[in-house]
């Protein structure tokens, strides 16, 4: 009587255990590559937060599917922040008002928040991250320049006009 095979790890040629990752793992590798990784991480990480699968013809395939759905998300998200990119290319400018004294000098300061704040008024959803402000952030009113980094290196630019708020009294 033939003993039944289960479902057995293969071992790499280092004693570790052989698996497919099906996610990006940081300092590991790239989705579908296969590793060699520790029993106890694969065992206890890996496996457990379905970061990777056992090498079976089946595993393999069902893998293939996966990475051309993700494939399929990241082309339509890339297209999504190109045509972002644009209207923000076309869009005039946005005015952000802040509290300033005589000489034109800030109290506090315009930062990547009040920025994204300006944009998203406008409709364009762009989150404070995405706002690369060089110089740090901006204490004195006037026009500035300001590059946005959308994400899978798209890039647009904005114009940004610090003005001084209205008093009120």
């Amino acid at each position: 009587m033939a003993a039944r095979q289960r479902n057995q790890v293969l071992k790499g040629k280092h004693g570790g255990m052989q698996l497919v990752l099906t996610e990006d793992v940081t300092h590991l590798g790239k989705q579908g590559e296969l590793v060699e990784v520790k029993p106890g991480y694969g065992r206890n990480y890996l496996l457990p937060k379905g970061l990777a699968t056992v090498p079976t013809e089946h595993n393999l395939r069902l893998l293939e599917r996966y990475k051309v759905r993700v494939r399929q998300a990241l082309e339509a998200r890339v297209a999504d922040l190109k045509a972002l990119a644009e209207q923000i290319n076309k869009l005039a400018g946005i005015t952000v008002e802040a509290n300033a004294n005589e000489e034109g000098h800030l109290y506090g300061s315009v930062g990547a928040p009040e920025i994204s704040r300006g944009l998203k008024s406008k409709n364009l959803h762009v989150e404070p991250e995405m706002v690369q402000l060089e110089g740090g952030v901006i204490k004195e009113i006037g026009l500035y320049a300001v590059k946005l980094n959308l994400g899978h290196e798209i890039e647009a630019e904005v114009k940004v006009a610090v003005v001084k708020g209205q008093e009120k009294k």
